[in-house]
């Protein structure tokens, strides 16, 4: 019996099944990697804000830092904590990108997730070809940002959306053979690919992050992470736009700015998952139908060349007797057998 293909929505919704009954297990897993890089950022700003401060007191203390090179190694070295932590966070970040596309084969078998470790390393292993990966889907985004090529990208990005699912399943490809990959898989299938991005991107990236943001308002926590990021924003020059229509940004403004894009930003990493299962669930769709595909046309060429009982006692005769005269007799048996 054929297997039944399944529908876009069937996906999204089998993703969503997936995520929430592992909630906690991807929550725990992606902590470190989220709030790692939360917590990195903040270290560097409260370092370099304390440091600031305390700077003139410390020329006066030792007169002898109260130079370039000094003053350049102290602040690198004040930031230096946080910027490891930030660093090893964010690298941990992308290596879920692949990770979670491993894991989501055994979750389909058994249900649940688990040994995180061995899934890393299935990444971590390849890691010079998984930056290359990396390097030129940033190429494309960082391209997409001008305006000229921001269509061109954005219709190349639905094509390349699979690069990293192609990544952990077709080792034997390169980065650059990722990409062409995705794009025979999705060719044909333009549609369909379109409407997941826009299931599964419309909830990761609006929907749930919006709620959050709402539930916070609600219960003023979006003002409180707020007025932890005032102090450090208040030593920034306040934006004068008095000239293009009295506006003044001031401080508080832009804190509660970077608070609401701080939440949606945590909300929509931990959300990772749910975009690595649908499209790894895509991905196994796409190249399953291409092996069935590709399996007929080999039945069929294999049967096209399948010769006939008469060809093959011909061949035999041909053998003994080469070029002699063939009996007459022997074409009729072959005929016969033919015909049988």
């Amino acid at each position: 019996m054929a297997k039944k293909n399944k529908t876009i929505i069937g996906i999204f919704t089998e993703a969503l099944g997936l995520y929430f009954s592992n909630f906690k297990q991807f929550f725990k897993y992606l902590s470190f990697p989220v709030l790692g890089q939360i917590f990195g950022l903040a270290l560097i700003f409260s370092i370099t804000y304390i440091y600031t401060q305390n700077l003139p007191k410390l020329i006066e203390k030792y007169p002898n830092i109260d130079n370039m090179n000094s003053l350049i190694l102290l602040s690198v070295l004040v930031t230096l904590p946080g910027l490891l932590i930030f660093t090893k966070a964010f690298w941990e970040y992308l290596v879920a990108y692949g990770a979670i596309n491993s894991m989501t084969e055994n979750m389909v078998k058994s249900g649940r997730v688990y040994d995180f470790d061995a899934h890393k390393e299935l990444i971590t292993r390849r890691t010079p070809s998984f930056i290359g990966v990396w390097l030129f889907a940033g190429i494309i985004s960082m391209l997409a940002i001008c305006p000229f090529f921001t269509l061109i990208c954005g219709v190349l990005g639905v094509y390349f959306v699979l690069i990293f699912q192609i990544f952990t399943f077709e080792e034997d490809k390169n980065p650059l053979g990722c990409f062409k990959r995705s794009f025979d898989l999705i060719k044909g299938n333009f549609g369909k690919t379109f409407l997941l991005i826009v299931c599964v991107g419309g909830l990761t990236y609006f929907v749930i992050p919006q709620i959050a943001e709402k539930i916070l308002e609600m219960i003023g926590g979006m003002r409180f992470i707020a007025e932890i990021i005032n102090p450090i924003l208040s030593n920034l020059p306040v934006i004068d736009l008095s000239q293009y229509g009295g506006i003044v940004i001031t401080s508080r403004e832009i804190s509660a700015i970077v608070a609401s894009s701080l939440i949606a930003q945590i909300f929509i990493c931990y959300t990772l998952p749910i975009r690595s299962i649908a499209w790894t669930l895509w991905y196994k769709e796409l190249s399953n139908n291409v092996y069935s595909l590709n399996v007929q046309d080999k039945k069929k060429n294999s049967k096209s060349s399948k010769k006939r009982p008469s060809e093959k006692l011909m061949e035999k005769t041909h053998k003994k007797y080469g070029k002699k005269k063939i009996d007459k007799n022997i074409l009729k048996r072959a005929m016969e057998k033919d015909e049988e």
